[in-house]
C-alpha cells in the first residue's frame, strides 16, 4: 500500500509565478511527496503524489490557467489495473 496514492501534474500558465512561493505553498499546506514545480514567471509545471489530488487542482488554478492535466491512481497501477 502507497502512502500516497494519487499522481498529480498539470501545467500552469500565468503571470509572476513564482517557484519558490508555489514549492513553500505545497510544503505547507499539502500532504504528500515527490513535488516538482519548476518553470518561469509565465509556465510552471506541477508534478506530486498526494491522497487529496483536488486540493492541489483548487490551488494551482488559483494561480492561472491549468491544463495538461493528469491525476493517476498509483495502487491501481501498482496492480497492474488501468490508472
Amino acid at each position: 500500500m502507497l502512502e500516497y496514492k494519487y499522481d498529480v501534474q498539470l501545467l500552469i500558465e500565468g503571470v509572476n509565478l513564482e517557484e519558490d512561493a508555489i514549492n513553500n505553498y505545497f510544503t505547507d499546506n499539502f500532504e504528500g511527496d515527490c513535488l516538482l514545480a519548476v518553470g518561469d514567471e509565465e509556465l510552471i509545471k506541477i508534478h506530486f503524489h498526494t491522497n487529496e489530488p483536488w486540493k492541489v487542482l483548487e490551488y494551482c488554478s488559483s494561480l492561472g490557467e491549468i491544463y495538461d492535466i493528469v491525476v493517476e491512481d498509483m495502487e491501481r497501477q501498482s496492480k497492474g489495473l488501468r490508472g
